[in-house]
């Protein structure tokens, strides 16, 4: 299992350091709950770049902030789920959200760069697809792609808490109303979210001091995501995914680059 000298407990972070995760939890839940998606991406790429925490560490408290934020988002939004295409996409996701938390413990134990590399490829990945404006389809997708999309997404849940870049192109091509799209996904993330924190209790695994970070920002996360849905910003949705896009393309480079120009000084040397 997963316990480094760096996975210790961090309970002893510097004042800044947990100030910098407050904020990052905030703005990731600012962000998921006007679009439906972001708040795994934020937080795994700001973590990342920071350093704040080990990265299998972070992706369970992404986990447990994403049930927190979900629980909010889906009083009400439940009603708005679709339901034929959440249950075609959640049953490949749960299984592939076991590949991916395996890999990450693979990785995280014998390749730190590769897997900074790889989440910060997912990220950039993520971020292009923000520019893409996907047009709804005059029909809906067949029940297949619904299924391929879930396992995709599921297996890169399973590895960072972060299930949204394949769901989110797929589910907003669909002609299907805007809160339908959003709350759809947002329950298939928290599905996700639950079953993942039950695989890493049942490996044995958990890392306590993950939770008490996470209980420290879910009031930030419970007060973002009520603003959000109180007081939306004064922004086109458009202008909204050009901001995010920003963000997570930065925060993406920042990850990718570094790692990838060890690899190249390492093949050289």
């Amino acid at each position: 299992m997963i316990r480094a000298a760096d996975s210790l407990c961090r309970l002893d972070m510097d004042p800044l350091n947990i100030a910098v995760l407050l904020v990052l939890a905030g703005a990731a839940a600012y962000v998921q709950t006007i679009t439906g998606f972001a708040f795994g991406l934020l937080m795994m790429g700001g973590i990342g770049i920071l350093g704040l925490l080990p990265l299998p560490e972070a992706a369970v408290i992404v986990s447990i902030l994403t049930v927190v934020n979900a629980s909010q988002v889906l009083a009400r939004g439940w009603r708005n789920v679709a339901w034929g295409e959440f249950r075609l996409a959640i049953g490949a996701s749960l299984v592939l959200v076991v590949a991916g938390y395996f890999m990450l413990e693979w990785l995280a134990g014998t390749n730190l760069d590769g897997l900074r590399l790889l989440l910060g490829a997912v990220i950039v990945a993520a971020s292009i697809q923000l520019i893409l404006q996907p047009h709804p389809l005059p029909n809906r997708s067949s029940s297949g792609s619904f299924v391929l999309v879930g396992a995709l997404g599921g297996f890169l849940g399973g590895m960072f808490s972060t299930a949204g870049p394949p769901l989110i192109y797929h589910f907003y091509r669909q002609p299907l109303p805007p809160a339908s799209i959003r709350d759809t996904l947002v329950l298939i993330f928290a599905v996700n979210a639950l079953f993942r924190l039950s695989l890493v209790g049942a490996t044995g695994s958990f890392p306590l001091e993950a939770s008490w970070w996470a209980l420290i920002a879910a009031p930030i996360v419970t007060a973002a995501t009520y603003a959000a849905k109180r007081w939306p910003p004064p922004l086109a949705v458009l202008t909204m995914r050009r901001i995010a896009f920003s963000l997570l393309l930065l925060s993406g480079l920042s990850l990718a680059v570094p790692a990838l120009a060890r690899f190249g000084s390492a093949a050289l040397g």
